[in-house]
């Protein structure tokens, strides 16, 4: 498996399948923060950012949105379901899609809206594309009304988010 970013020479043909899969799975077990991404790009300033984001249930993505500057993100789940979550500004719920199987595979999340996902399967393979570059520092606002990854409350703030998916889904 390659490190962070692809090292493999410009025009190498790369494979999305199950043999990328499985180490990635392991690779998110065995983090910290339930996740793990697999670039396909080749480096922070590189436009688009095509990446797998590989995630196990219990991992808390922060609500976020994307402003500095302002991008949009659309990811397809290659494998397992999630829960999109978009909010309006105050942190309130303004839509809740299980996402993941063969009705919905994907979405297109807007620039500059507040959104999440929680992972409803024991995991998640999910490709996803956002315009470059990466800042770390400026990639994502986090507000004020949610728990930041690691903080106290974010654990809690995941099973209240769980609790609003609607039944049935």
């Amino acid at each position: 498996m390659k490190s962070s970013y692809n090292t493999c020479m410009t025009g190498d043909v790369q494979y999305i399948d199950s043999d990328l899969f499985c180490p990635l799975k392991e690779k998110a077990f065995a983090s910290k923060r339930l996740r793990t991404n697999y670039n396909f790009h080749y480096g922070n300033e590189d436009n688009p950012h095509r990446f797998l984001n590989v995630m196990i249930r219990g991992t808390y993505v922060p609500p976020h949105r994307h402003l500095d500057p302002l991008k949009s993100e659309t990811f397809l789940i290659l494998e397992g379901k999630v829960a999109l979550f978009i909010f309006d500004d105050e942190g309130k719920i303004t839509l809740t899609e299980v996402v993941g199987g063969s009705h919905r595979m994907g979405a297109d999340i807007p620039a500059g809206a507040w959104h999440t996902l929680v992972v409803l399967t024991p995991h998640v393979v999910s490709f996803e594309v956002k315009p470059g570059p990466y800042v770390a520092k400026s990639d994502k606002n986090i507000p004020a009304w949610a728990p930041q990854e690691g903080e106290p409350g974010a654990e809690a703030y995941l099973e209240w988010l769980i609790k609003q998916i609607p039944s049935g889904n």
